[in-house]
This record gives C-alpha cells, sequence and structure tokens, in this order.
C-alpha cells in the first residue's frame, strides 16, 4: 500500500509540474503597463503628420546617462503654458489645470530631469496663471526648480498701456520679483534668481541696466546664442534649435559651444532637442528639420560630449522643448525610433531581430507570462546580446508565452514584441530539476573608501568588479542607497559587466549648494525563485487533520516529491529601489551605500562623503 502511494504522489507531482508556470510566474508588470500611454501627455493625443508621436510607452531612463561620464550638468525642460487657450492647438490638456502640471512635473522627475525653464508672456493672464501652478508644484517637488524666460512677446502683447518697452521690462522684472523670485524653488546661481529672455533685444532697444536697478533683488542673466556671452550684465548664454539650418544645427551648436570656452562665463545652457517642425503652426514657416528615427535627439548630446567632460563641465543642459506640439519640438509623448522587434524561439533559445537602429537601444529586457497578460521581468541584456538560453533558468516544464521588449534610450519610444509561445523542456520529468553550474563570483568595491567635497561641486570614486571564480558575464546594475536629499549620485557607465577581467564605473557625488535634486537610480533584477513551497505544503498539511489517513499520506507524498524537484533550483534577486533619503543640510559626513544588482548577485560596499 505505502508503495501505491508513492505512486500516486508521483504522478501528481508530475501533473504540478506540467501545470506550474502559475507558480513559476509571479508577475512584476502587466503587458498593459508596458504598452501604454506613461507619460503626461493627454492620453487622446495621436500621432500628427509634423512628427510628434501619439501618446505611448517612453523610455524612463535617467537622461544624465545621455552626457559624458562624469558629467554634473543640471537638465532642464523648456515649458509652455498656453495649451488651452483657443489661439494654440488642443493637445488634450489646458495648462491651467493643476493637476496636469502635476503630471508633467512627476514625469519630468521620472525622466531625471532637473528643473524647467517657463516661456512667459508677462503678468495677469493664463500663461502667468499655469506659471503659478508650476511654481506651486515645483515647491512639492524638493530640488526640483523653475526659472522664467521673458519672451519678447510679454512686451508685444501683455505691456501695460502706452508703456515703452523699457517700462514694460521694468515692470515685468518687478512683477517677477514680487511673485516669483521668493520661491523656495526658484531657480538660483550663488543666491540670485536666475532670469533668460527669448528674443527681446532682437525685437527691441532696452536698457537691461536700467532695468536691473530699479530692483532690489539682481538676478543672474543669461541671455541667448554666441554674442550672449558678451551681453551687457550677461552671466552667460543659451543655445537653442535652429531649423533652418542644413546640418541638423551641429555647426551652429559647435560654434555656440566654442565661444563659450572662449568667455568662460559662470553659466553655460547647452541646447538638445530632435528636430522642428512648424506645419502644423498658424504662424508656421515650413520651417522642417528631421528626427531621423531619433538620432537627431542623439547627436545633440554627442555634439556636447565631443567638447566637455569631467573635467570641463558644461553647467547647464535646456532640453528643447517639453512640449512645444505646435512647432513639433516636444518630447512629452516620446521620440519614435522607427525600431520593430522579431524573435523567434529554436528549441530552448529565445533570439531576436531588429529592425532599425540599436544604438536607440538602452537596454533589452525579456518577460516570461502564464497568461500573456501578467509578466514576469527574466533579465535585461545590453545592446548587441540578442539570445538568451532559456534553460539558464529554473523554469518548471509548463507552457508559457515569452516577450521581448527594447528600452529606449532616454526619452525615446519603447517596444514591446508580440507574445511568443514556449513551452519549457528545460527540466526531467522523472526527476529533480537540473541545477544551473556554480555562478561565477564577483568582488565588489570602490576607491577611495572616504571623499571629501566642498559645497555645490562634485567628487569621483570608482567602483570595481572583479571576477573571482570564472568569468563573470552578468550585467551589473549600479545604483546608491542611503543618500541624501543633498547629494546627487550619477554612474558612468550605469551597468557594468566584468567577464573575465575587470569592470569600472565613475561614481560622481555631486552636493548641492542652494538648490539641487536627488532622483533614485533605475535597478534591474530578476525574481526570487519559489523556494518557499515545501514548507508551505507541510504547513499546509497540518490543515487537513479532518482528512483520512491515507488521503494525508498521499498529500505528504507529493509534498516532499514537488520539494525535493525543487530544493536544487534557485535565482537570486528582486527589484530593488533606493531608500528615500531623509532631508539633511548641506554640510556634513554621509555614509552612502553602493549597491550592484546582477541576475545572480546582489553586492554593495559603502563608502564615506564628507560634505564642507
Amino acid at each position: 500500500m505505502r508503495s501505491t502511494c508513492f505512486a500516486v504522489a508521483v504522478i501528481l507531482a508530475v501533473s504540478t509540474l506540467g501545470s506550474s508556470s502559475s507558480t513559476y510566474v509571479v508577475p512584476t508588470t502587466t503587458l498593459s503597463a508596458q504598452t501604454s500611454n506613461n507619460t503626461s501627455a493627454a492620453n487622446t493625443f495621436s500621432n500628427q503628420s509634423n512628427g510628434n508621436r501619439g501618446a505611448g510607452n517612453v523610455s524612463k531612463v535617467d537622461v544624465h546617462s545621455l552626457l559624458y561620464s562624469g558629467a554634473s550638468t543640471k537638465i532642464y525642460a523648456h515649458l509652455l503654458t498656453w495649451f488651452g487657450e483657443s489661439q494654440h492647438m488642443n493637445i488634450g490638456y489646458s495648462s491651467t489645470d493643476a493637476a496636469q502640471i502635476r503630471r508633467q512635473i512627476d514625469d519630468m522627475v521620472s525622466r531625471g530631469i532637473d528643473g524647467v525653464i517657463i516661456d512667459w508672456y508677462g503678468p495677469n493672464n493664463s500663461i502667468d496663471q499655469g506659471t503659478k501652478l508650476v511654481m506651486a508644484e515645483a515647491e512639492n517637488h524638493p530640488g526640483f526648480t523653475f526659472a522664467i524666460m521673458i519672451d519678447q512677446g510679454a512686451i508685444e502683447w501683455y505691456s501695460c498701456q502706452g508703456c515703452s518697452p523699457q517700462q514694460s521690462l521694468v515692470n515685468e522684472l518687478q512683477y517677477m520679483e514680487q511673485t516669483y523670485f521668493s520661491s523656495p524653488a526658484y531657480m538660483t546661481r550663488q543666491g540670485q534668481p536666475v532670469v533668460t529672455n527669448f528674443n527681446v533685444d532682437l525685437s527691441y532697444k532696452v536698457d537691461w541696466n536700467a532695468a536691473n536697478a530699479s530692483l532690489s533683488t539682481h538676478p543672474v542673466f543669461v541671455f541667448q546664442n554666441n554674442d550672449g556671452f558678451t551681453h551687457t550684465l550677461s552671466d552667460g548664454s543659451y543655445a537653442w534649435v535652429m531649423p533652418t539650418t542644413t546640418d541638423y544645427g551641429k555647426n551652429y551648436l559647435a560654434s555656440f559651444y566654442n565661444a563659450a570656452m572662449s568667455h568662460l562665463k559662470p553659466q553655460v545652457v547647452g541646447a538638445t532637442y530632435k528636430g522642428f517642425n512648424d506645419s502644423k503652426a498658424s504662424w508656421g514657416s515650413n520651417r522642417v528639420m528631421g528626427q531621423q528615427c531619433g538620432q537627431t535627439w542623439l547627436q545633440t548630446f554627442s555634439d556636447i560630449n565631443s567638447t566637455y567632460n569631467s573635467g570641463k563641465q558644461l553647467s547647464d543642459l535646456q532640453l528643447v522643448t517639453w512640449n512645444d506640439y505646435e512647432e513639433a519640438t516636444e518630447i512629452e509623448s516620446g521620440i519614435d525610433t522607427c525600431l520593430t522587434l522579431s524573435p523567434s524561439l529554436s528549441a530552448n533559445t529565445l533570439q531576436w531581430n531588429i529592425s532599425g537602429n540599436e544604438n536607440t537601444v538602452d537596454h533589452y529586457t525579456v518577460y516570461i507570462s502564464g497568461d500573456g497578460q501578467n509578466l514576469m521581468s527574466l533579465t535585461d541584456l545590453e545592446p548587441g546580446l540578442r539570445s538568451l538560453n532559456m534553460c539558464g533558468f529554473p523554469i518548471p516544464n509548463a507552457s508559457y508565452k515569452l516577450f521581448v521588449q527594447a528600452i529606449g534610450k532616454p526619452t525615446l519610444a519603447n517596444q514591446i514584441s508580440g507574445a511568443i509561445n514556449y513551452n519549457s523542456s528545460c527540466v526531467p520529468v522523472t526527476g529533480p530539476p537540473v541545477p544551473p553550474p556554480p555562478a561565477a563570483t564577483v568582488s565588489f568595491g570602490a576607491s577611495p573608501t572616504d571623499l571629501t567635497i566642498l559645497a555645490g561641486q562634485s567628487g569621483h570614486f570608482t567602483v570595481t568588479a572583479t571576477p573571482q571564480s570564472g568569468a563573470f558575464n552578468s550585467s551589473i546594475s549600479l545604483a546608491c542607497a542611503g543618500i541624501p536629499s543633498s547629494l546627487h549620485c550619477s554612474f558612468s557607465p550605469a551597468s557594468i559587466t566584468p567577464g573575465s577581467g575587470v569592470a569600472t564605473s565613475t561614481l560622481t557625488i555631486s552636493a548641492a549648494a542652494a538648490s539641487g535634486m536627488h532622483l533614485p537610480q533605475r535597478h534591474n533584477s530578476i525574481p526570487i525563485f519559489v523556494g518557499w513551497l515545501l514548507p508551505f505544503g507541510i504547513g499546509g498539511f497540518a490543515m487537513f487533520g479532518s482528512l483520512p489517513r491515507r488521503r494525508k499520506a498521499q498529500l505528504l507524498a507529493l509534498i516532499a516529491v514537488v520539494g525535493i524537484g525543487m530544493a536544487g533550483s534557485s535565482c537570486g534577486g528582486s527589484p530593488t529601489r533606493t531608500p528615500a533619503a531623509a532631508a539633511v543640510s548641506t554640510g556634513g559626513r554621509y555614509t552612502v551605500t553602493i549597491q550592484g544588482n546582477s541576475v545572480s548577485s546582489q553586492l554593495s560596499t559603502v563608502v564615506t562623503v564628507i560634505v564642507q
């Protein structure tokens, strides 16, 4: 009779393995979440003929990762608050809706953006109303700042009746001083508020010295283009998109950065953009700069990286623009990469081809699902790696669906494949699963172990991963934990793969002066294998006390077989997030934990940062 009970238990165990997709797959996301609109663009916004992408799923990789290694650059989005007015395009939202402003700033923060520069048209209009909403929301996001760009339209259309351009400029600056400068979220440099303008000098002759003298709080004035560096009162200048150029603005940007080097102003505001097309603007003149499926966006970052480095920093960068839908420079809804994925299976090997340019891909994520809707992330792969041995995971024999997602570089569109049916056949059904070969180990550290930096400046650690037993071919994603809000942490690169050698990354720690921003880093990992099954089963056995002795014996045998079958398999790691940091003063001594997360290991080392 005992042998009969054991045979029944084995049959039941095999049956359990055959339907175990529901127990192995522990969902970490859904197909809907990976394909639906994850931006602040209106859900109703659809593709436009001028190149604006409809609302969809875009990369939330930190935009700072597109800059040179060790960059301490602050990145700002140029924001328009005039939508919802009858004279502007209907894009599905109003800029005077506080909930929409909250969605926009949340979206910017999720992409690593440090603040906004608002195209402002003077006081007491809907644009000013939207600006006040931005101020209020920025104050609710510690470290997120805003500044005002005085548009020439503020003098042309919203000046006081009968006022000269000079008096209009004075009135507007005084209004800004009374309304905005005192906000803790207003952008400052050395304690002074930052003010820029758009085409004021091109349209009017004004005396900036006299305007500045009318203020109690004297701003830092940032002008535009190359000659902005030599302008009266200039503390710096900003670049812009030049849609009439035939080289996507490359010569203009090179000239601007060269001028910045020769004048050495404290504030140099670079420019990046996806393209330009004003064919849908009521004032348009058919100026078009192509997006090149995301290449224009990436090239404008390369223009910066060819001039600046960690020893020669670009102070600021303006993204042109967050939401100018009418001139098609908006990045709110994301940038199309024209990339598609074509996955296939060969036995237990998943592989995929792409159509498009792989330099738009930050990484690939492979998902597994039991029902095609609830997904579990298996692993991330670097661009260039386009195959995966499914038998490298302890996946019980069952039917599944697989998906491959191309996560775009910052603000570029994400692309996910259709479902691929997969029948796992890696685990023998006559015995316990065959465990994977022992994983290689890796040592993890950073030098120096402590670092002293001045407030408002940055310092660097070298993070090192060294394989200890065989090649370590898993990508290690890097992040900081326990970092206070007064410090900002960034890695270059953000992930390393030691292979059979030593892999390094430069960790830059920046200390805030008047204002700063700390954003959590992105982490990737695979889920924890269900090693709880055996104790759960035995505990559950106690719950069936009322069953006949023979039935309880059958259940106990089943639990033992399944437990033995799963005991040989394991898969470490779970999604992690950098803990929220408590607000602290700028100076002090801080312990920062550097984390390294990979498919097989979770690593950490501790450094000390002293801010003076």
